[in-house]
């Protein structure tokens, strides 16, 4: 076996197992940390954004759901399709009293443009630092992991999801906020 084919099959192994291992660990241990609990507060938080009155915190939205998304990058194939989706889906959040809200460690000025150029009509928030994104679990060296939070209208944590696929992802959580609205009603 000739030593690039060596080093392709172990490299292939290696992501194999990666992925296998990925597909099994805990959601407490997720590759971004370690992930807030459901049913307890959410941690707060106040960060700068491109649009408002210049800074959001999560206590903003008491009495609201919040759909708050972690996203590697702006611009990027994946997050760009992730938030396309979300914003194609925000009458159907606004409509169940819902805030989608994406966080990325991309500045101010990257998010203002990223929602100029795709047309994005919710709030985009700059965690620079990766503070945010390490109280959820969701940061990884200098990005943020893909992850989302569902946060009901008291502040409390109720779903998390770690394993995101960006081009179906909106409909998945828009599904499990009616759930979620439907067993709060019940």
């Amino acid at each position: 076996m000739t030593s690039r084919r060596k080093f392709l099959s172990i490299f292939f192994a290696s992501c194999f197992a990666l992925i296998s291992w990925l597909n099994f660990v805990p959601a407490a241990n997720a590759l971004g940390g370690k992930l807030p609990l459901i049913n307890q507060p959410a941690p707060e938080f106040t960060l700068s954004t491109n649009s408002g009155d210049g800074k959001i915190s999560l206590s903003d939205y008491r009495g609201q759901w919040v759909v708050l998304y972690f996203y590697p990058k702006d611009f990027t194939p994946g997050c760009t399709i992730e938030a396309r989706r979300f914003q194609q889906d925000l009458p159907k959040y606004i409509e169940k009293n819902a805030q989608v809200i994406g966080v990325s460690a991309d500045d101010v000025d990257s998010h203002a443009e990223f929602c100029d150029s795709e047309g994005l009509k919710f709030p985009l928030l700059a965690d620079t630092t990766g503070a945010v994104s390490k109280a959820y679990g969701s940061w990884m060296s200098f990005v943020s992991m893909r992850h989302t939070f569902i946060i009901d209208p008291q502040g409390i944590l109720r779903e998390i999801f770690v394993k995101v696929n960006p081009a179906i992802h909106s409909q998945e959580v828009l599904a499990k906020l009616e759930e979620l609205q439907q067993a709060t009603a019940s």
